[in-house]
């Protein structure tokens, strides 16, 4: 199990990099998160939802994502709530308060190892992810996630810490010390990751972090900016690019203060033909050759923010004008004529006026859409892959479908400078890239999928160069 002293430490990265490493040396690993909170979510096979990051994961296994893979999900809908995804369906929404101070983590707990058990019986090893900070006191005698999990699943623990935010002697030493016996018993080793520079230079930090937790360093990972894995959560998403650029064709993806699925345009980023940034400065997003409204967990809210904000004017000007305007899920839904929330999903307004851009209606469901599709992209005969995750249906009386799904269409083309759907992933097609960009060259990623798997064999063979993956395989029970 890799946990962390925080967020954003580069568990996800790294437990991807060991999944394939695992892959690599002839074993049937599969990656496990008993809870997760993100609005990076993806769909498995079966139309079930999960974190994206363990989907990212089971793609570097080689095996396809499944919901007990990561049973618990929590997707916020504001800064005090959360929508509860339990084995891939939602289940309600509660509030911080509530979910992490409430009684019925047990339960979840038990849910969790039974989904953790029945991914046991079928993979091997399992290679299980923390969440946050191991030693966070006043929340862990309920955690579900952590050591409690890891003690469960007699799993040797390896714990990661940030060398590039700075205090890893504190971290490290602070973290171990607040845990209880039990559970620093549990911890087999310690990462040291992001470190930039000559890592020689940290040997003797290493002897230090050593004599002060009695645990050794395993190994220091190096900052490698070469190497593309999606990133998991809002944290990754506040190092992204913020501003437009004289030299490329400049797409600018609102910054909605519920923005989800924002891996959509990881793909669209990397184009060497693209500054892609994201904003919720008016004036930044006018400068955008191309405006994207990226999918939201609260559509109602944002619509709102987008006209406080005076966004919306922004977004108006640019579509009279004759500029590119993409709207995907929630911002597919913002471009119509209104949306409505007759059963309250997500507010107390029944009703509010959309942009007005797309002649569609929407109106919010109590059910929720998960699927996994493929289509074909206006006129082109490419077949491409996406993923549905809403709670909506938009309809419209000049239907003008973007895409076809077997007998059925979807989203609203109204030209080639605007158009809308509710297919997330759409633009890790090439495709769609080029059709959005006007083919002005030929990208060198033609292949999305052999590109992923082009960087998890890079991670791997970085982690065999700077890990000492022998001691892991010694000290956990991989061999069956």
């Amino acid at each position: 199990m890799f946990v962390g002293t925080g967020s954003d430490v580069g568990k996800s990265i790294i437990t991807a990099g060991f999944c394939r490493v695992l892959k690599q040396d002839g074993y049937h690993p599969a990656p496990f998160k008993a809870q997760n909170m993100s609005l990076n979510s993806f769909v498995t096979p079966e139309g079930l939802e999960i974190g994206r990051a363990q989907a990212v994961q089971a793609d570097a296994c080689g095996i396809p994502c499944k919901s007990n893979m990561n049973p618990v999900l929590l997707k916020p809908t504001s800064h005090k709530s959360s929508q509860i995804i339990l084995h891939g369906k939602p289940i309600g929404n509660q509030t911080a308060n509530e979910y992490f101070l409430g009684n019925n983590k047990e339960n979840l707990f038990n849910e969790a190892k039974n989904a953790f058990d029945s991914l046991a019986a079928e993979y091997h090893p399992i290679v299980l992810e923390g969440a946050g900070s191991i030693s966070e006191l006043n929340l862990k005698h309920r955690d579900i996630v952590n050591m409690r999990m890891a003690q469960y699943a007699k799993a040797s623990v390896y714990l990661i810490a940030d060398i590039d935010k700075g205090g890893v002697f504190a971290s490290v030493y602070g973290t171990i010390e607040l845990l209880e016996k039990w559970e620093r018993d549990l911890i087999k080793g310690i990462i040291i990751n992001k470190f930039r520079g000559d890592i020689n230079l940290f040997e003797t930090g290493r002897d230090k972090i050593e004599e002060l937790t009695g645990i050794p360093v395993i190994g220091v990972v190096p900052y490698a900016s070469d190497i593309y894995i999606e990133d998991e959560d809002s944290v990754a998403l506040s190092q992204k690019n913020e501003m437009a650029s004289t030299e490329k064709i400049n797409i600018a993806v609102v910054l909605l203060p519920h923005i989800s699925n924002y891996t959509d345009f990881n793909l669209l980023e990397r184009d060497e033909r693209v500054n892609l940034f994201y904003s919720k400065s008016a004036e930044e997003i006018e400068k955008a050759d191309i405006i994207i409204l990226p999918g939201t967990k609260n559509t109602i809210a944002d619509l709102q923010f987008l006209r406080t904000d005076c966004i919306a004017k922004v977004v108006l000007k640019a579509f009279d004008v004759g500029k590119k305007v993409i709207g995907i899920c929630g911002g597919y839904q913002m471009m119509g004529e209104e949306v409505s929330d007759p059963f309250g999903v997500e507010s107390d307004a029944t009703i509010i006026p959309g942009l007005g851009i797309l002649p569609l209606k929407t109106a919010l469901t109590k059910e929720k859409t998960t699927i996994q599709r493929e289509f074909k992209f206006k006129n082109y005969e490419e077949k491409c892959r996406g993923y549905e995750i809403h709670m909506g249906t938009s309809v419209t009386n000049k239907p003008s479908p973007l895409l076809q799904i077997n007998d059925t269409k979807e989203g609203y083309l109204l030209n080639d400078n605007c158009w809308g759907s509710y297919m997330h992933g759409i633009f890790d097609n090439q495709v769609v890239i080029d059709d959005l960009l006007g083919s002005v060259s030929k990208n060198e990623v033609k292949n999305y999928e052999a590109f992923k798997n082009e960087n998890f064999d890079k991670l791997a063979d970085l982690l065999r160069d700077c890990l000492d993956i022998e001691k892991i395989y010694a000290q956990t029970t991989i061999v069956a």
